[in-house]
């Protein structure tokens, strides 16, 4: 907004009231949808954390949400490995090839569905 020129004042007020609705809109949101978590880091923790993110986030925030979202992720799929893992090769019975890859298919759709990565 600032060095701005506007054609006139209403064109001014329009910006503004436009700016102040997006601001109380996102505020509310935040307030309503969000809940608020504090960390303390280490100064040139904080320091690589705004070099990381310049290129690709605009706030702190963005940033630190999308990598907790990724670790998230990343636990939820370790733990889907684990469980694959330790299921592999549990059967007794054999079966034929063609009847393996239709189960694997079936088992893969359930788990999806089982951690929500439809």
């Amino acid at each position: 907004m600032h060095g701005t020129r506007w054609r006139t004042s209403r064109d001014k007020l329009n910006a503004i009231t436009k700016q102040t609705a997006k601001y109380k809109y996102y505020l509310v949101l935040l307030k309503l949808t969000m809940e608020s978590i504090t960390i303390k880091v280490e100064e040139s923790f904080a320091k690589e954390i705004e070099k990381a993110m310049k290129p690709n986030y605009s706030t702190k925030t963005e940033f630190i949400r999308e990598a907790i979202r990724d670790k998230l992720m990343k636990l939820r799929n370790q733990k889907i490995d684990e469980n694959l893992l330790k299921n592999f090769g549990a059967s007794k019975v054999k079966t034929p090839l063609w009847k393996d890859e239709m189960i694997r298919e079936q088992v893969g759709k359930e788990y999806l569905k089982r951690f929500n990565l439809e």
